[in-house]
């Protein structure tokens, strides 16, 4: 398998945590590479990306801060995805914002699918507890919902099976 780019936003907190513990599964075929850091032309470099996102956190309290995923967006759109296969983690809380679980996880992807890109590593929706989500498409989740605040018992369960997965489908 070619080297996978492990790309996540913010920095700090969970979606760095998850980020990490997914990396892990890959051993040295893992990069890791804060969006905050990155630039279309980073995310060229690898045929095998993967997308972590916070739906909300810090960085979304006050309007007028702009977060990492907001910054980087411009060079989402910049990204070439032909040839490549893209997969999205999305972290959320589904008790709180159940109207909204995992949403930035549907921004980003539809972006990407905008863009005619490949992406693997759905998840079914039968496994989370939510009532509205932008990153539910076709009856699945398009990425791997996670929620540390409420179900951080079953993040690594999640993460192990979702990244088998992925392996199997990675270049």
């Amino acid at each position: 398998m070619k080297k996978v780019g492990v790309f996540y936003g913010p920095k700090g907190g969970s979606t760095e945590d998850v980020a990490k513990r997914i990396a892990l599964q890959f051993g040295d075929s893992a990069i890791l590479i804060p969006v905050s850091d990155a630039t279309a032309a980073d995310v060229n470099k690898y045929d095998n990306v993967i997308f972590g996102v916070a739906t909300l956190g810090r960085e979304t309290w006050t309007a007028d801060v702009k977060g990492d995923w907001d910054l980087f967006f411009p060079e989402l759109e910049k990204v070439n995805t032909e040839g490549k296969m893209f997969a999205i983690f999305g972290l959320g809380d589904h008790l709180t914002y159940s109207n909204n679980f995992v949403d930035s996880m549907g921004h980003v992807g539809k972006v990407l699918l905008g863009k005619g890109a490949t992406l693997v590593g759905k998840c079914p929706t039968c496994d989370y507890t939510y009532n509205e989500s932008e990153a539910v498409i076709d009856g699945q989740f398009i990425g791997l919902p996670v929620d540390e605040i409420f179900e951080s018992e079953k993040t690594d369960e999640r993460i192990k099976d979702w990244t088998v997965r992925l392996k199997n489908r990675f270049i």
